[in-house]
């Protein structure tokens, strides 16, 4: 307040002000985020001691997640998504030499354990944000686009594992539904800033494929839960065909009950109500996911975390939250602690130097076929949309992103696979399932998010009234 800023300030100026007390502005938010990390190091050294001093799992998990936030705020500054940056960040602390210590220090239970945590609030982020009048209403084309690119990617994603990598036909279609889903967390982004300036708006072109992805993220990660208990089902052959609708089965039955159970409970007038309603849903998640995974009926735990927080929003609708519901906005709230150590913690599986040539060159031709499959299905399916030709091209560009999904689940397969003490053949076609659902995401991630933004000027018509649109209103 005694010191303000010159009116054509020198950079000087600009620096002296920067550092004027009290911390203010982003040396002020640097400052506050360090005192906090050094007191929490400090009270898990205290507490565990070992642990928590350099080279023990607890200081290898907090460097992780510092050095993921902050490069992923660097990718960010480049225009680039932010994942990008934590996903490598990751893989440079399994990889380079020197500070590799740190990747190789982290257990890997412990990943797991956190990789799955991150999984239940995707699961539950996706369930909630499924609005079941909006999709009465949605014309048949949002269903085309999101079941029909997905299950074709699938299918060629299948073929080609067989024949190229070897793979049985049960894990060809397990990655094929990890590598077709849409990331929400590049697409929505784009299409929600394209809308604002208002590009495609008067066809409702973004509301058509950010309704669309979320659907193609609740079939491609229920088809993945199906396929990796099947894959991993011990017994005859008939149980092993029984297994798969039976999961399906148990996850529907579970997720509606907690689902329904979350109409009542807590009251609506209880204190603190909102934050029990998603401790309920995340703990339920939770119970549900590690569970499955318990009575070896893993495949069903996705399944009952979406259909569970699916019904729990339809009743919370019906209480009046409509979009103002606070429930997701907490998942919101964890999902920004979650996902540096997601895309962090999948990074720190890659170790560059062990990587066999012929899964990431067979992985590369794999995801070049699959994808080219995917663009030509997704121009075709929206015909008779009232797109034109530029249109349905920049719709097939927009569905090419694949992100959070393949991080969340690209590693459960070679989790699992190390859980129940799997043939050592089981554990490398997981290592390579992994692998191919890096490079999805390296690949697709940045070359996604920049075909959206270049391509939408010269392939949208710009609506002119866009400055009274806002992401609320699409």
């Amino acid at each position: 307040r005694h010191n303000p800023l010159p009116a054509d300030p020198t950079v000087m100026d600009k620096l002296k002000y920067a550092f004027t007390c009290p911390p203010h502005g982003k040396v002020g938010v640097f400052l506050t985020y360090m005192i906090l990390m050094l007191l929490i190091w400090g009270s898990l050294y205290s507490i565990t001691g070992a642990m928590a001093a350099p080279g023990g799992v607890l200081f290898s998990l907090l460097v992780v997640f510092l050095c993921s936030v902050s490069c992923g705020k660097l990718s960010e500054a480049c225009g680039l998504p932010p994942l990008l940056g934590m996903l490598l960040v990751g893989i440079a602390l399994r990889s380079v030499p020197g500070i590799r210590i740190i990747g190789d220090s982290l257990l890997p239970e412990w990943s797991a354990a956190i990789r799955n945590i991150a999984l239940v609030v995707i699961l539950l982020r996706a369930g909630l944000g499924l609005d079941p009048k909006a999709l009465k209403t949605l014309s048949l084309v949002v269903f085309r686009l999101a079941f029909v690119p997905c299950l074709i990617e699938t299918t060629v994603v299948a073929v080609v594992t067989h024949f190229l990598l070897g793979f049985p036909w049960l894990w060809g279609f397990m990655l094929g539904f990890i590598l077709a889903a849409v990331s929400p967390a590049v697409v929505v982004p784009c299409l929600l800033q394209l809308s604002q300036q208002g590009y495609g708006v008067a066809k409702g072109i973004p509301t058509l494929v950010i309704a669309a992805a979320s659907l193609d993220d609740v079939l491609a990660i229920s088809g993945f839960g199906v396929m990796l208990g099947m894959t991993f089902s011990q017994g005859s052959i008939a149980w092993q065909f029984l297994q798969g609708p039976l999961e399906v089965l148990m996850g529907l039955s579970y997720g509606g009950c907690v689902g329904l159970l979350c109409w009542i409970l807590p009251n609506k007038r209880q204190p603190s109500c909102c934050m029990l309603q998603f401790l309920i849903l995340f703990a339920a998640g939770l119970f549900a996911l590690f569970g499955s995974h318990k009575i070896e009926f893993g495949g069903a735990g996705a399944l009952a975390v979406l259909s569970m927080a699916f019904v729990a929003g339809i009743g919370y609708r019906r209480q009046g939250w409509g979009d103002d519901n606070p429930v997701p906005q907490h998942c919101n709230v964890a999902w920004s602690f979650l996902q540096p150590m997601l895309f962090a913690l999948i990074g720190t599986e890659i170790q560059v130097l062990s990587l066999e040539l012929d899964t990431v060159g067979l992985g590369i031709a794999t995801l070049c076929v699959s994808l080219s499959c995917r663009v030509v299905t997704t121009f075709f399916v929206v015909l008779g949309s009232g797109l034109n030709i530029r249109e349905r091209l920049f719709v097939a560009l927009a569905w090419l992103p694949k992100a959070t999904v393949q991080a969340a689940i690209g590693s459960t397969a070679l989790d699992y696979a190390r859980r129940i003490g799997a043939e050592e053949e089981e554990i490398v076609r997981a290592k390579q399932v992994l692998t191919i659902a890096v490079l999805v995401i390296l690949v697709t991630a940045p070359i996604g998010a920049i075909a959206i933004m270049k391509s939408a000027p010269r392939l949208l018509v710009k609506e002119r009234s866009a400055d009274t649109t806002t992401p609320e209103t699409v």
